[in-house]
């Protein structure tokens, strides 16, 4: 439930979330376009052993998200693990980290409104994915409430759609549980890039870290709402897949345009592939919507620290929302959406989104038993995680990445060479 509890402070946010709202979130970022999407270049990259690299990026994302909740409730402000880096490794590791988010995931951002647009309109999915971007970012302007209760439909209607595609899938005509085998086309490095495409559809419980001043009772609320909206997403993901690859296999799978509405036709459900299209149209639209407000977020925290232009650090007075920082964010998403690619966006995305939580997991370490500090193990392969499932990605990925962040560090220090001078 939500309420109009007053800011903290002059400039500071509104905290209004709490559990099930940070949950619900956590979800829409989670349970969006990815596993309408994701499915059939992980397949391409695994074949049989897509359900082993599920599991590898789910135990990856487990270990972020402890790191980050655990961060999360000690430093419960805008900006995740931008503030944590800064705090806990030192200015530039949080600045890096900041800047690997906000570039990584702004280009997610045009991905799913791309997405949003071809399940809508094919022929126009660019003026879609346009006006997509436009809709929620006026959304997200005019409250995190709004944006709350706006994420709590869309999930509903998300989950309703993968229950009726699982249901049709497992209980068709066409079932071959002989798919779930691994078999020896599984190659190791070809499930690590699966992992890596996958976690992209897992990454989103970072919203929740990254709008830590706008939750009540952070402490309490953000270790809660992490874990819960991971595993319930784990179910579904772990269900969706098990049920595509039953009637569809591993090869026709790698090669599924769109993997769920082809595995209903299969299934001998083809009156469902209409739902399906909606339900990743909606979909796409929750992840867009969340992938906004944890951008704009992360934006506010650096520009509050100079690291972005101040001007982006000032919150609204009525609507108690980063509204700069939400109206540039949605600038350059727009123009993003006009003119990208889906994939390309998404495997660059993913090398950004794998860097941030590196630094996560490298910040959670540093922390004491007296802090809350995880299990030794969790950041250790967290850390080791991100980096591997980073450098597994297709090489374009990685050398863009690379080059992003080499970009993002050389402008810091330029910046700290002339604040000396």
């Amino acid at each position: 439930m939500t309420s109009s509890a007053p800011a903290t402070g002059p400039g500071e946010l509104r905290r209004h979330l709490g559990v099930f709202d940070a949950v619900v979130i956590g979800l829409g970022s989670m349970i969006g376009a990815g596993i309408f999407a994701a499915l059939a270049p992980a397949a391409s990259a695994a074949g049989s052993g897509l359900l082993l690299g599920l599991g590898l990026a789910a135990v990856v994302a487990y270990c972020n998200a402890t790191s980050s909740a655990r961060l999360a409730a000690r430093y419960p402000r805008s900006g995740g693990t931008y503030v944590y880096g800064r705090e806990r490794l030192g200015d530039f590791w949080g600045y890096l980290a900041g800047w690997g988010f906000v570039v990584g995931k702004t280009a997610s951002c045009g991905a799913m409104a791309l997405t949003v647009g071809s399940y809508v309109w094919p022929q126009q999915a660019h003026a879609v994915a346009v006006a997509a971007v436009v809709a929620l970012t006026t959304v997200n302007y005019l409250g995190v409430q709004k944006a709350a209760w706006l994420t709590r439909a869309i999930v509903a209607v998300v989950l309703a759609v993968l229950a009726a595609v699982v249901t049709a899938c497992l209980t068709g005509d066409n079932v071959d549980t002989g798919h779930w085998a691994v078999g020896t086309d599984a190659g190791f490095r070809g499930v690590l890039q699966a992992a890596g495409f996958l976690f992209f559809a897992f990454a989103g419980y970072a919203r929740i870290a990254t709008l830590g001043e706008e939750v009540r009772d952070p402490r309490r609320t953000i270790p809660r709402a992490i874990p819960l909206a991971l595993g319930i997403t784990l179910v579904v993901y772990a269900a969706v897949a098990l049920a595509a690859l039953a009637v569809l296999g591993p090869d026709r799978l790698a090669h599924a345009g769109a993997p769920l509405t082809e595995a209903v036709r299969a299934a001998g459900a083809p009156g469902l592939a209409p739902v399906v299209r909606v339900g990743a149209a909606v979909a796409a639209l929750g992840s867009l919507l969340a992938l906004i407000l944890g951008v704009s977020r992360t934006t506010l925290a650096m520009a509050r620290d100079r690291h972005l232009p101040h001007v982006l650090a000032a919150v609204h007075p009525r609507f108690a929302v980063p509204h700069r920082a939400e109206l540039t964010v949605g600038a350059v998403v727009a123009v993003l959406a006009a003119v990208a690619d889906v994939r390309g966006a998404i495997g660059f995305s993913s090398f950004g989104v794998l860097a941030y939580y590196a630094v996560a997991n490298a910040s959670a370490w540093t922390l004491t038993p007296s802090e809350g500090r995880p299990p030794r193990v969790v950041p250790v392969f967290g850390l080791a995680g991100c980096v591997v499932l980073a450098f597994a990605l297709p090489g374009a990925s990685v050398l863009g990445g690379a080059v992003v962040l080499a970009l993002g560090a050389a402008a810091y220090g330029v910046r700290k060479a002339l604040s000396r001078t």
